[in-house]
């Protein structure tokens, strides 16, 4: 085989898997934040919930500014949770996360309420 046949080869070789790597990579692109996933979506859910609780807490004047600033910071951390996790796992969270990320948000209902 000839130098300049092995080249061509080669060229073409490495052009298609990167070609296929990039369409892989398109594919996980795609899915790595579903964030209809049914777990994902009610724990967000509960969190939108939750952030329009705080604000009419506020506006009714049963919480401060500090504790209705503090709140929303909790509700935002275990938002960033549920990101971290879904990015960990191609964009969902499995049900041992969804409990975990639950009972930190009914810590923070609890607050809400008082």
């Amino acid at each position: 085989m000839k130098t300049s046949t092995i080249r061509k080869s080669i060229a073409l070789t490495t052009l298609v898997a990167l070609f296929a790597a990039g369409g892989a990579m398109a594919q996980d692109k795609d899915t790595k934040w579903e964030k209809q996933h049914p777990r994902r979506e009610q724990v967000n859910k509960r969190l939108a919930n939750q952030n329009k609780r705080i604000a009419e807490e506020r506006k009714e004047g049963d919480l401060t500014k500090a504790q209705a600033r503090k709140l929303h910071k909790e509700d935002h951390q275990i938002r960033q949770e549920e990101r971290d996790m879904a990015a960990q796992n191609g964009g969902h969270i499995t049900k041992s996360e969804q409990r975990v990320l639950n009972q930190q948000e009914n810590a923070v209902s609890k607050q809400i309420g008082k």
